[in-house]
């Protein structure tokens, strides 16, 4: 069975239909298929997006998950008024949804971090302090919590920018938010790990820093394995031998991009440019 992951819809659902349409005629039914998070926000269509691949995962026995992006901990969040919108979210049609609840309670169950056939998969990045089997634990510590009976208080708590830098002796809720910070926003590190979130429209950092991509740092303990992200459309398309970066900025005016792990086979669709290059991506 072959494994194809793509990289963030936000909302494209039509986009989405057309890639899946392709995988399915390129490599047939049955294929496993995973997205790395942000189903939903800034595009046309999140209630259609989040309908379909709820949808399509309750139905495969397990071949289809997604991963929880920043978008989609942004809806959980303002789902239960722990955030506010933006003028930039398009989320009115799933918090009105007469299936509202059923959606939000799929959702907040979707991992975090996954590990297929030597393939780490993270919406954001790793922090270079992790293995990849710590990264898996540590995304299990925060998914038990959106799982279980306080998951609302801790959508209250989750959002900051401290701790920047893991600790193994973190604990509570700072211990929560670094994991979920390194997972779905991380983008620019300072050479020590730290995570920088102010610089977030370029490919890298501003000149005369030491900031740099996380996967780039020289001492990043998940050399050994291959990860697979999304997040970062200033970026595009990362193919590396260790390493996949998927998000090809399709909401952006982009491309929807999935790549086969087996033979690093691409598919891409082209994307209207729903949205103009500027403000938060």
């Amino acid at each position: 069975m072959k494994t194809y992951v793509i990289g963030d819809l936000q909302g494209c659902a039509h986009e989405a239909g057309l890639l899946l349409e392709r995988i399915d005629a390129t490599a047939g039914p049955g294929t496993r298929i995973l997205f790395v998070g942000d189903l939903i926000n800034r595009g046309p269509d999140s209630l259609g997006a989040l309908r379909r691949m709820k949808a399509l995962a309750e139905a495969s026995d397990g071949r289809v998950d997604a991963l929880l992006g920043n978008h989609d901990l942004h809806l959980l969040a303002v789902a239960v008024g722990a955030q506010k919108m933006s003028r930039s979210d398009t989320l009115d049609e799933i918090l009105a949804a007469p299936d509202r609840d059923a959606l939000i309670d799929w959702l907040r169950r979707r991992p975090l971090a996954m590990f297929v056939d030597a393939h780490l998969l993270v919406h954001a990045g790793v922090a270079p302090q992790w293995t990849a089997a710590q990264t898996m634990a540590l995304a299990a510590e925060v998914e038990a919590v959106l799982r279980g009976d306080h998951w609302i208080d801790f959508l209250g708590q989750m959002y900051g920018n401290e701790p920047d830098r893991w600790d193994d002796g973190l604990t509570g809720i700072a211990r929560l938010r670094c994991i979920v910070n390194a997972l779905t926003r991380m983008r620019l590190c300072w050479p020590d790990g730290r995570m920088d979130f102010h610089h977030k429209e370029s490919d890298k950092g501003p000149e005369g820093t030491d900031l740099q991509p996380w996967f780039d740092l020289p001492n990043r303990r998940t050399l050994d394995v291959t990860v697979v992200f999304g997040h970062w459309s200033a970026l595009g398309l990362v193919l590396r031998p260790n390493l996949v970066g998927l998000d090809s900025g399709c909401v952006w005016g982009g491309k929807l991009t999935a790549v086969c792990l087996d033979d690093r086979s691409l598919l891409q669709v082209d994307c209207p440019e729903y949205r103009e290059h500027s403000g938060k991506r």
